[in-house]
């Protein structure tokens, strides 16, 4: 019953000190009446002791050299992190990630180079169809087209047949 009494006074009192620090970051509202209280006013003073001591270097308690050295020595007997080395397995998969995406780069610049940078390799060899001179069926066949559909309103500009 005294542990469950305890635990819930702590959760009020950080419950009072989380409101106190959203009111001073101005994200919540002020409950006066819990300034009323001893616990209150000396959280109350210590918000206000901290920023005072964060607007004027003056008013900062320089930390002595003993504070230093219990800090120091607190630090030294943390337990060192020590990282697990590296698997092969793992050293593998990144650096055969890398050489994908090299390969991707490459493959991509190959199928897009005849676009970015034309061949200039001459003249190419085009096949020329072998035409014939007097090809009359054409000729016929052309004509026997214009005598069917009469006069177009589109006018023939760059086609004649020579006969």
């Amino acid at each position: 019953m005294q542990v469950a009494k305890q635990s819930h006074q702590d959760q009020e009192q950080a419950s009072w000190e989380a409101s106190v620090s959203s009111w001073v970051d101005g994200e919540g509202e002020i409950r006066p009446e819990e300034l009323d209280s001893p616990y209150g006013r000396h959280v109350w003073d210590t918000y206000h002791l901290i920023g005072d001591a964060m607007r004027n270097e003056e008013l900062a308690i320089k930390p002595s050299d003993l504070f230093y050295a219990r800090i120091s020595k607190a630090i030294d007997a943390e337990p060192h992190i020590v990282a697990p080395r590296i698997s092969r397995h793992a050293l593998m998969r990144t650096s055969l990630s890398g050489l994908a995406v090299v390969a991707a780069m490459a493959s991509v610049a190959w199928v897009a180079s005849p676009y970015f940078f034309p061949s200039t390799s001459g003249p190419s060899n085009v096949q020329v169809l072998a035409s014939s001179g007097d090809d009359t069926r054409l000729a016929d066949y052309l004509d026997a087209h214009r005598e069917i559909v009469g006069a177009s309103p589109v006018r023939q500009a760059s086609f004649e047949v020579s006969r």
